[in-house]
């Protein structure tokens, strides 16, 4: 009895020891606490949620872009300056003068991206997961009646720490397949698409319409009368092309009265290649959304866990313009390409971002900014057209959600006006010097509206122009005073500085100005055009 009492006692010794450190391993395995699901909100309950975080009730309501409306936007030039004065991108905080390049890029440049950051476009979190760039298609083209190599490449963002948000960044880079060195490449915020995917040979798409109409057959049998029916149908047709000189095209529409060849002009992508250049194709969208019910998927939402912004986190220009630079990281590796004289190209929207990315990276040579208006070149403190109102009660999900109280009515912080913004276009023009800005706009009568405010853009490049003189580049030739320059006429362009502007007789798109901005980047980049007509 003595012995088994021992015994029992020794098992129990035994059972605790086994359950103490070493129990899990043998044991149920604890469960991992999985992330909230995302957070699945239309546009306006995103819009809401932000007004509440910062505290406003009332946001002014933005102009209407109809002319006939009660509340339509000023086009009154008498009207247009409320705030006359733009911050000076060459005055530090403390009220001193940035009198040298050092003090620009050591003190005040800082100054003014910090402010960008927190208060426009919103900050780039420090932990964006890793972006692994796989070539998934090289196809040899024609682009015009130059061969290409066209490569399809997509960037996969590291999802590991949420796994229900899958970004893949979607890019196309053509360069020319006789280059005899690595070339300039523009890329260009738009669909990656491919631009003449190789087609099979007439003998060599008998051969695969041989085979489809068996394997038709075999799938099902009772398709056999039917393929009887029609001997000669061929379940798979050849897209057009490739031609002799290049996939079909059909011919180019005549250019309206009064347009210097705007409608004539090759595709600008014809442009690039013919004079030596490659391009890219960058599709923002895969990035980011471009709406608010997107604000919580995306890159945005995937670093946020599927949950709601906050008021200092980027928005979709910022992280379109994180795209670019993710882009870039590629091409930086890829021997083809000429990584030091990489630019960035976007119109609207795309040219708001396209403007951002240059800006914020370095890498960045130059720009051709196409009609970006609002929360682009044009100056949020000119009432003229679209108003910061637009974008804090329309297009917020662009920018960061502080930018959001500068169209506040009514609000726990009380009111605030575009005259509160700490910074303006003419400082995030003035963060890509001394580096090359093409600014680009068309004209109202063709579609380029007036609403974009050409002249207040125009203000604004002005406006930079101290910064380039400060760096050692050549702005404009034009006075830098803002408020007095007179604007060029239209197609004449100030183009003999790293700071140009060109308004051409075309509407709401860059691509007259093409031409333009490949002789004056090559002659910068001192190279010899090689247009092949």
């Amino acid at each position: 009895m003595q012995m088994l009492k021992r015994f029992d006692w020794l098992v129990a010794v035994a059972m605790l020891l086994w359950a103490g450190p070493g129990w899990g391993q043998f044991g149920a395995e604890p469960q991992k606490q999985l992330p909230p699901p995302a957070v699945n909100w239309t546009q306006e309950q995103d819009h809401q949620n932000m007004m509440e975080q910062l505290g406003i009730k009332t946001l002014r309501p933005g102009p209407s872009g109809d002319e006939n409306a009660p509340n339509h936007a000023n086009y009154d030039e008498a009207k247009a300056n409320p705030w006359p004065d733009y911050p000076d991108a060459l005055t530090l905080k403390n009220g001193g003068k940035v009198t040298t390049a050092e003090m620009w890029w050591k003190q005040r440049r800082p100054e003014i991206v910090e402010d960008f950051d927190r208060e426009i476009y919103g900050r780039v979190p420090g932990n964006v997961p890793k972006v692994t760039w796989t070539v998934k298609l090289v196809d040899h083209e024609l682009v015009g009646r130059v061969p290409v190599v066209a490569k399809r490449l997509v960037g996969h963002v590291d999802n590991t720490a949420y796994p229900s948000i899958d970004v893949n960044i979607q890019m196309v880079l053509v360069t020319p397949t006789n280059a005899k060195g690595p070339v300039p490449v523009l890329m260009m915020f738009g669909p990656a698409t491919l631009p003449s995917p190789a087609q099979p040979t007439p003998a060599e798409m008998a051969t695969l319409n041989e085979a489809l109409r068996k394997i038709l057959l075999a799938s099902d049998p009772s398709l056999g009368s039917i393929l009887e029916q029609y001997p000669a149908y061929e379940p798979m047709t050849a897209v057009p092309g490739p031609w002799p000189f290049g996939p079909y095209r059909p011919p180019l529409p005549t250019a309206p009265p009064g347009v210097n060849g705007s409608s004539n002009d090759r595709p600008s992508t014809e442009q690039l290649i013919a004079d030596g250049w490659g391009y890219a194709l960058l599709n923002p969208t895969s990035v980011q959304a471009g709406n608010g019910a997107g604000a919580t998927r995306g890159i945005i939402g995937l670093v946020n866990k599927g949950q709601a912004r906050r008021p200092e986190d980027w928005g979709g220009l910022r992280a379109w313009a994180w795209g670019a630079s993710k882009g870039l990281d590629y091409l930086e590796t890829d021997s083809a390409v000429d990584a030091k004289h990489v630019g960035i190209e976007g119109v609207s929207r795309y040219g708001k971002a396209a403007l951002l990315t240059e800006a914020y990276d370095a890498r960045f040579f130059m720009g051709l900014i196409g009609s970006s208006g609002e929360g682009g070149v044009k100056p949020s403190r000119r009432v003229w057209g679209e108003q910061l109102e637009n974008l804090t009660g329309g297009e917020y999900y662009w920018m960061a959600g502080n930018f959001m109280k500068y169209g506040a009515s009514e609000a726990a912080f009380g009111a605030k006006t575009a005259g509160d913004l700490p910074v303006d276009s003419p400082e995030l023009i003035a963060l890509c010097a001394p580096r090359l800005v093409f600014v680009s706009y068309g004209i109202p009568e063709h579609g380029d509206s007036k609403w974009l405010d050409q002249r207040g853009s125009f203000m604004a490049t002005v406006a930079a122009q101290p910064v380039y003189a400060l760096l050692g580049a050549k702005g404009r030739s034009v006075s830098s005073d803002y408020h007095a320059a007179k604007m060029p006429a239209v197609n004449e362009g100030l183009l003999d500085g790293q700071l140009a502007w060109r308004q051409d007789d075309g509407g709401h798109t860059d691509a007259p100005n093409f031409r333009y901005f490949i002789a004056w980047a090559d002659g910068l980049m001192g190279r010899v055009q090689n247009k092949k007509d």
